[in-house]
């Protein structure tokens, strides 16, 4: 029993990370290829060629995608986007979503953004408990008029900063607040390995010892070994 359960679990550990990464890869290559239904149906490969072929959504949708980047760097594809831009702003309900979303791709997908730049270390939920969380930039305007206002805001500790604290496993929902500068501890971690922290909750450490693990003895006492 002891030799088949060990062999039991080096199977998972090989497996299921290769069939997880099949999965995510199967299901991008699976959505992307929708985009072909945007051709007319005499122009999409099922009918051209009578058979289906993965993965000509991805080649379909870089082209457009380069197709469009290219455009919108031109002189003439940045006044259309302008354009565009102005036209969307004019609808009510519209302009509303779409300025939202747009400052965020800007922020995110800009060469010049600093979004999620840097890694952090702040007390969350409360004081004594300590998480990592990623810096998006600082509040401005009235908004940092009020936080400056807020009772403890010395001369050298106004300084407030807009942070994203994520959700483990899956970093994508978390909460965003503002923190005193004072409160953050800048890590040197990058955050590709802090999103790795996060997502492995805790079990991948950067940059600390390969064969580092937990032992908890029978008295409850944990004692950190290699």
């Amino acid at each position: 029993m002891p030799s088949l359960r060990k062999w039991l679990f080096a199977g998972l550990l090989v497996l299921v990370p290769l069939i997880i990464t099949l999965w995510v890869l199967e299901w991008v290559v699976s959505t992307l290829d929708q985009t072909l239904r945007i051709l007319p149906t005499s122009w999409q490969p099922d009918q051209l060629f009578g058979v289906h072929i993965p993965g000509l959504g991805v080649v379909f949708a870089l082209v457009v995608l380069l197709s469009i980047g290219a455009l919108a760097s031109n002189i003439i594809g940045n006044k259309l986007v302008s354009w565009w831009h102005a036209l969307l702003h004019r609808i009510p309900v519209v302009r509303s979503i779409y300025s939202g979303v747009k400052q965020v791709s800007d922020t995110l997908f800009s060469e010049k953004g600093n979004a999620f730049r840097k890694a952090l270390l702040v007390q969350w939920p409360h004081e004594g408990m300590w998480t990592i969380a990623f810096l998006t930039g600082g509040p401005a305007g009235e908004l940092l008029e009020h936080l400056q206002a807020m009772p403890g805001a010395g001369e050298h500790d106004g300084e407030f900063l807009s942070v994203y604290v994520p959700t483990t496993p899956n970093p994508t929902g978390g909460y965003f607040v503002m923190l005193r500068k004072s409160a953050c501890v800048e890590l040197s971690m990058s955050v590709d390995e802090a999103l790795t922290y996060i997502v492995s909750m805790g079990v991948i450490v950067p940059g600390g010892p390969k064969n580092a693990h937990i032992k908890v003895a029978a008295d409850g006492a944990i004692t950190s070994q290699s």
